[in-house]
């Protein structure tokens, strides 16, 4: 991260903690956080005050983690995990500014926790360093500002009611309160937002930013939902982060734009202006992408992880428009309906799968190692695909060799228990913990009988 906030430039390198102490005290900070996340990637942490910083810093603050569901099967009578904040990741809240945030690793008995979902990550950003490879990620997160009113959810700005808002100027204006608000946090912290957008969903929004390492993205995209929280509930709103929030509206992605750059440069390891089928991309990026599709299953479960994530991966549904989704295993260039995307803007490879709702460590994760696995064992995607593919026919599909994506949160996790390389990435522990998780909440949903099933059945016969 560059600038951390305003006024201050690599604070969080001092080695003296009483000296970083005592200049986050001057700035006015009287207490710190050392966030870790769930399973679901929400944040979570004591709050300490800023006269026992130096404590924190060395782990002084003890969490029951495994009392949580998904984060391990220890019990009652076990010892506790401890937080060891990364200092790098400081961060003063901008919309509240006597407190101070950073991003942390749990430990066990003094080692990383093996269900850390930023020690998963960083574990596997270390193998692919040994490999000569650094991971870099971009997030193009999407999500919706909505306020309560008479009992109903509406739009933030009460006039956002076309039936395609899309790039409307008119309700980005009336909405800008919110927006120049995030926007001015976003660039204290120095993430640089170059675009933001009104996406086509009545109050759904995007901010674009400059891509980072991994683990740096996935601490902004996990800050990102705290703070899009907090400031919208300035101005008597909030904020969605449901993938799918409404029947008739559009769903809220999170798109991973990849790439690698050998380490200790900035040279992209995707770019090849020689590519001989006329794509600059390398073989490395070829292999990288058929790595990616090989566990498509396993990459929609981590990144996709609700019930409602799948109302969102069809080509169509309630709406008047096509949903603009990814639905299909394949790659394409500017092709919508594929799961990967190689825009021409840039040597990156995007995948259009996963949603607001991910835990942005242990997706980030995962691509990574079915990127890597692709490269080690030389794998080819086959062509690119460029053309609508929501209207063939499924024989149509397999004749071009194109996979379906899991059609609902049950499929994906099947695909994910199945595929050797989540064990591997996960460990046995978290893979059969998320695995269960995942499982009973797609049976709570499975059996829950719907308003449409009573209006649709009650007397049908």
């Amino acid at each position: 991260m560059t600038s951390k906030f305003a006024g201050t430039e690599q604070l969080a390198a001092k080695q003296n903690i009483e000296e970083l102490k005592k200049e986050l005290k001057d700035k006015g900070v009287k207490y710190a956080l050392g966030s870790y996340v769930d399973v679901h990637g929400i944040t979570k942490s004591k709050m300490v005050p800023i006269d026992h910083l130096d404590s924190m810093m060395k782990g002084s603050e003890l969490y029951t983690v495994y009392a949580l569901e998904g984060m391990g099967g220890k019990g009652p009578q076990d010892d506790e995990c401890q937080t060891i904040p990364d200092r790098d990741s400081l961060v003063i809240l901008p919309w509240k500014r006597d407190v101070v945030w950073f991003a942390s690793d749990l430990h066990y008995h003094g080692e990383p926790y093996p269900l850390c979902s930023r020690v998963i990550l960083k574990k596997t950003m270390e193998e692919a360093r040994k490999a000569g490879f650094e991971f870099m990620l971009g997030i193009e997160p999407e999500f919706y500002i909505l306020r309560e009113e008479d009992g109903k959810v509406k739009p933030y700005a009460p006039e956002d009611t076309l039936v395609m808002p899309g790039y409307d100027i008119r309700t980005t204006l009336h909405s800008m309160p919110f927006l120049d608000t995030m926007v001015e946090y976003m660039n204290e912290l120095g993430w640089d937002v170059n675009s933001l957008v009104h996406e086509g969903g009545n109050g759904q929004y995007e901010f674009d930013f400059t891509f980072e390492n991994a683990v740096t993205t996935a601490d902004r995209l996990i800050f990102l939902r705290l703070m899009a929280g907090e400031v919208a509930r300035q101005y008597g709103a909030f904020a969605s982060f449901m993938p799918k929030p409404f029947v008739d509206n559009f769903g809220s992605g999170a798109h991973h734009n990849m790439s690698l750059y050998k380490v200790g440069t900035n040279q992209n390891l995707f770019y090849d202006e020689n590519d001989p089928r006329g794509n600059n991309l390398s073989s490395i990026a070829y292999s990288f992408i058929a790595g990616l599709l090989r566990h498509a299953g396993s990459l929609a479960a981590i990144s996709a992880p609700l019930v409602n994530s799948y109302k969102r991966l069809t080509p169509r549904g309630m709406m008047p428009q096509i949903s603009w989704a990814p639905v299909y295993a394949t790659y394409g260039r500017n092709n919508r309906t594929a799961m990967l995307r190689v825009p021409k803007n840039r040597p990156a490879v995007e995948n259009r799968v996963p949603d607001i709702s991910a835990n942005f460590y242990l997706s980030s994760a995962l691509h990574l190692a079915a990127g890597l696995e692709g490269i080690a064992e030389g794998l080819d995607p086959g062509d690119l695909v460029d053309f609508d593919l929501y209207n063939l026919s499924d024989e149509e599909l397999k004749n071009l060799g194109v996979g379906i994506l899991p059609r609902d949160l049950l499929e994906a996790v099947e695909a994910f228990d199945r595929d050797p390389l989540t064990e591997k990435v996960f460990g046995k522990e978290f893979k059969d913990e998320w695995v269960k998780l995942k499982k009973k909440e797609w049976a709570e949903h499975h059996f829950h009988v719907s308003e449409y099933e009573q209006k649709r059945y009650m007397k049908l016969f």
